[in-house]
């Protein structure tokens, strides 16, 4: 007789694949696409050893070390490279996709009142945890083979079939680690925002200290998941027992998560929750204070992460003048921009990089507005003595200083750790003038999400994309080789790359521009339209 506790899980496995036939499959897509135009465009630009091997010169850094991971620079194989530039960052996407996917499953679906639904027919307790695990275990099962076999298809020399399934085996196997810590923090946490912001905390630290191991103490790296990705060494010395690691890291949270799940109420979690005030205050009594008091825990966290992301950067800029002072080849290579240094040079990739991190926390601020309105929570704000303006408002002023927050925490950052390593030290006011000068870029994307909420609500989470794309053009831009308009479809890729270009006020104040036509579209938008009804 089946088991009570697990009864019907096959058909939730079905539904639940149904819910997301949209977008597990966009995941996929994304994943699989850019991992498979990156090795045809190295063979393409670095056809031969000699200027793979140049390639390495500019990678043997601490910068570099930090951000992507060790890799084989002795041999410099067009599959070397393609590991060391893309499987970390891929896989810090995967844990991304994993996290998203389980905490719309699992916390999202209590809150919103399905799960409740569910439970009331004749369905097992854990049936519905379950049938989300073995989900989400045939997703990054099919990722790690399609994306496996595919890559031993492109037919480029180095990159034989062992290590193309090692390359899709560790994504798919840091997919299912981090499908167990959302999974684990679900029940700990009693909140959808919770899930989501002590997992994506998660994934930050095992990038963080990943990369702090990398540079310093190597035994460190060994406590990170993600150091374990590094540890594979993919397409040159095909290490399988990190894999090992990572799936047993995935059962443990899974029996952890489970065990969990049967011994909880419906709604709870196991982390204690304060209880409020017995009466608001002045500033919470307002919408933007109550907007501010919803999200605080959630910018704190990330101001946190920011700013020791920051850090963690400027950290190892003393160690990257040491480390040119000892490469003359390096320093010829670097030293073709004519008054310019290498740290600079840096500095000027660094800032674009943390830039686009701080702009994932002010996005956040204004798609809660878009989850509170489907949730059926404004609704009764608007009931009272409360304007549509005034609401909306209060999201658009929690994300323009969540904004100004995160950037600012990135400089302060990157220029008090790199300022105490570096000998001549840095100079305050041109670390955080090349940050502002990507305010009125991060303004347009909040307007976006603004036009969005305010107009076409169903459509927010198309920012994400276009987030993503950014991200994509302006990091892999020059590795794709790709065209330079198609930085011009980016408001960052308007921006000055200070200090290497001179900031021009022009290009500013038209992003600053747009970013309030947006702003005013969406409010107009959002005067005229009816709330969604949960």
């Amino acid at each position: 007789m089946d088991n009570p506790l697990w009864a019907r899980t096959g058909r939730l496995i079905g539904f639940i694949a149904r819910l997301d036939r949209i977008r597990i499959p966009l995941w996929m897509i994304g994943i699989v696409f850019f991992t498979f135009i990156v090795p045809p465009a190295l063979s393409e630009m670095y056809g031969s050893q000699q200027d793979r091997d140049v390639m390495a010169l500019t990678m043997a850094n601490p910068a570099m070390l930090a951000m992507l991971g060790p890799g084989d620079l002795e041999n410099y194989t067009v599959g070397a490279m393609t590991a060391h530039q893309m499987l970390l960052l891929t896989a810090l996407v995967v844990g991304l996709m994993a996290i998203l996917l389980v905490a719309r499953h699992t916390r999202g679906d209590e809150e919103e009142g399905r799960l409740e639904l569910i439970r009331s027919l004749p369905v097992g307790r854990l049936s519905w945890l379950n049938a989300t695990l073995i989900v989400q275990i045939g997703v990054f099962t099919l990722l790690a083979m399609v994306t496996g076999f595919g890559l031993s298809m492109l037919g480029v020399e180095s990159m034989d079939l062992e290590g193309s399934l090692l390359y899709g085996v560790v994504l798919g196997a840091t997919g299912l680690v981090f499908t167990g810590v959302a999974v684990l923090f679900a029940q700990l946490s009693d909140s959808s925002r919770g899930t989501f912001g002590y997992s994506i905390t998660v994934l930050m630290i095992s990038y963080l200290v990943r990369a702090l191991g990398d540079v310093g103490n190597e035994t460190l790296s060994w406590l990170s998941p993600l150091g374990w990705v590094t540890k594979t060494g993919v397409y040159s010395t095909n290490h399988w027992g990190p894999v090992g690691l990572m799936a047993a890291l995935a059962l443990l949270l899974f029996i952890a998560a489970i065990g969990l799940n049967a011994i909880r109420d419906l709604d709870k979690g196991f982390m204690p929750t304060r209880s409020g005030r017995t009466h608001a205050s002045r500033f919470l009594q307002s919408p933007i204070g109550l907007v501010f008091r919803l999200q605080r825990t959630a910018m704190f966290s990330w101001a946190i992460g920011i700013y020791v992301l920051g850090a963690s950067y400027g950290s190892i800029l003393g160690d990257l003048e040491t480390f040119l002072g000892n490469n003359e080849i390096l320093g010829q290579l670097m030293g073709e921009i004519e008054g310019v240094t290498l740290t600079d040079q840096f500095i000027a990739m660094l800032m674009t990089v943390m830039t686009l991190a701080a702009t994932i926390p002010p996005m956040l601020a204004v798609h809660r507005f878009r989850s509170e309105e489907k949730k059926g929570l404004i609704e009764p704000l608007l009931g009272r003595a409360v304007s549509r303006s005034r609401l909306l408002g209060g999201y658009l002023v929690a994300a323009v200083l969540n904004g100004f927050m995160m950037f600012s925490l990135s400089a302060l950052g990157l220029w008090s750790a790199g300022n105490a390593s570096m000998e001549n030290g840095l100079s305050f006011s041109t670390i955080y003038g090349a940050a502002l000068a990507y305010y009125p870029a991060m303004l347009v994307m909040i307007g976006i999400s603004i036009l969005f909420a305010g107009c076409f609500p169903k459509l927010t989470n198309l920012n994400w994309l276009y987030l993503i794309y950014s991200f994509v053009v302006l990091y892999m831009g020059g590795l794709l080789q790709l065209p330079e308009w198609t930085k011009r479809i980016t408001p960052y890729g308007y921006v000055p790359r200070a200090p290497l270009d001179e900031v021009a006020f022009l290009p500013l104040f038209v992003l600053g521009a747009i970013a309030i036509a947006l702003i005013v579209a969406g409010f107009v938008g959002f005067r005229r339209r009816d709330i969604e009804a949960p």
